[in-house]
């Protein structure tokens, strides 16, 4: 066996147990699905590996199936559209929604195969770049000359190489897992993987599986707990964890072991473990949302991240080291930030911390407005983000009803700080006292394209 698990989804059953028998063939895992529901439920109960969705199904389908899962960042694998009936036109809309390639029915066996086995390559290798760049990104962007930076930097020298678990805390976009990839980095386990699970953008009823995975009928299919072997899970907004979530994670932790859902024999497991939250966990125990016995076994060292707001004299070191980032990683234009801007960004209260001022960077480099920041361009990047919203409040909101002024308002809201938190949707509803899914019904509602905010 390979390992790798790939999802096929096609309302016609001949078409699923061809691919299905191919496939297997090639020692790859395989599921089927006969309609996009169907491939809903797995995709939360497996971790897959590359996914194989027919267009034209009933009920949903499959262009619409790929436009959800990309709305909601809900599937971070490669995917494949397969049709009978295909055209150019359909092709470019499913590329401009994340699809990897287009096959035609009926499929040819060579072809099936060579884009199967170009798609997974084409993913490790991204990913490999993600964690590359991960490794290299950490180090500098916490290099500054302040004092509370280099509290920071010796108490992570002094934890890095020893197998202490930490709890890091900090506002949102403040570099916590900047701080716990460079723990990892300095580690005597920096050659395994380091596997980051974001527990808040993770259904409920679907973390367990993704915590310890899941086995049926003798396959299984490993969980990040299996990934990280060797290596450090990064659990990150541990906080949210519901509090029978945390019974099972207290007791894997505690015996070092665990099951997988649906298995039957124990898998012992050799991680560190970094968590991270940006609530206040010591109130959360006294309320009785968080368990004291895994709040203490997770903060055998704890970690707090400053605002950036405690620390803006670092401020042009950080924007030297975005600038050189950006230019070299992501082929920007260089340009020189004058004093004049600098001392803008400095007296800049940066709600969205080290984030913020990363987003704003890049901002600033795309526009390309000539060879020198100067002032006046920085008040104007900063008052778009925050106008960005606010200015949409002109005397015509009063000349409106209260629904459609209270809906110019959530837009508004919903807008600004999904800038501010760059993007992140969980850190969002966090922020804002609702559901995710609920957050996520409004920001379709309005039309908030969450990928634009991250890609800005």
């Amino acid at each position: 066996m390979t390992g790798q698990t790939i999802l096929v989804v096609d309302d016609e059953p001949d078409i699923r147990e061809i691919v299905r028998d191919i496939l297997e063939d090639e020692k790859y895992m395989v599921l089927t699905a006969d309609s996009a529901e169907d491939a809903r439920q797995l995709q939360k109960k497996r971790r897959l590996d590359l996914v194989l969705l027919d267009i034209w199904m009933p009920g949903t389908d499959g262009i619409s199936l790929l436009k959800e899962w990309a709305s909601v960042d809900d599937l971070d694998v490669p995917v494949i559209m397969i049709s009978g009936h295909g055209n150019v036109e359909t092709a470019v809309e499913a590329i401009r929604y994340g699809a990897y390639d287009f096959l035609e029915k009926p499929l040819s066996t060579a072809k099936l195969l060579v884009t199967v086995e170009r798609a997974l390559q084409s993913d490790r290798l991204r990913k490999e770049n993600v964690r590359l760049r991960g490794r290299l990104e950490p180090v500098a962007a916490l290099d500054g000359s302040s004092e509370v930076l280099q509290a920071l930097r010796k108490q992570m020298a002094r934890v890095a190489s020893t197998d202490s678990w930490v709890l890091i805390t900090g506002e949102p976009g403040s570099g916590k897992e900047v701080v716990a990839r460079s723990l990892h980095n300095q580690s005597p386990r920096r050659e395994a993987e380091f596997v980051h699970v974001s527990l808040a953008a993770i259904p409920t009823q679907s973390i367990l599986a993704q915590l310890f995975g899941t086995e049926e009928n003798g396959i299984a299919w490993p969980g990040r707990f299996e990934q990280a072997k060797g290596g450090t899970l990064f659990l990150d907004e541990v906080g949210d964890l519901a509090l029978d979530t945390q019974a099972k994670l207290l007791n894997a932790l505690e015996e070092s072991r665990f099951m997988r859902v649906g298995g039957q024999q124990y898998v012992d497991v050799d991680v560190r473990v970094i968590a991270a939250t940006n609530q206040d966990l010591e109130k959360a125990v006294s309320e009785g949302r968080f368990r004291e016995d895994l709040y203490y076994r997770l903060n055998v060292v704890p970690i707090h991240v400053p605002p950036l707001r405690d620390h803006v004299e670092d401020v042009p070191q950080l924007v030297d080291f975005y600038l050189g980032w950006m230019v070299e990683k992501e082929q920007l234009p260089y340009r020189r930030f004058s004093t004049g801007a600098l001392n803008v960004l400095r007296n800049y209260h940066w709600p969205g911390n080290v984030r913020e001022l990363k987003n704003l960077v890049q901002r600033i480099l795309i526009l390309n407005r000539g060879e020198e920041v100067n002032a006046n361009e920085v008040e104007a990047a900063l008052s778009d983000t925050i106008s960005g919203a606010a200015k949409q409040f002109s005397a015509s909101v009063f000349n409106t009803n209260l629904r459609d002024a209270r809906e110019q308002f959530e837009k508004s809201y919903l807008e600004y700080h999904l800038q501010r938190v760059g993007g992140n949707v969980s850190e969002l509803a966090q922020f804002a006292g609702m559901e995710r899914t609920h957050l996520y019904r409004k920001l379709k509602t309005f039309g908030i394209d969450t990928k634009a905010v991250k890609g800005a």
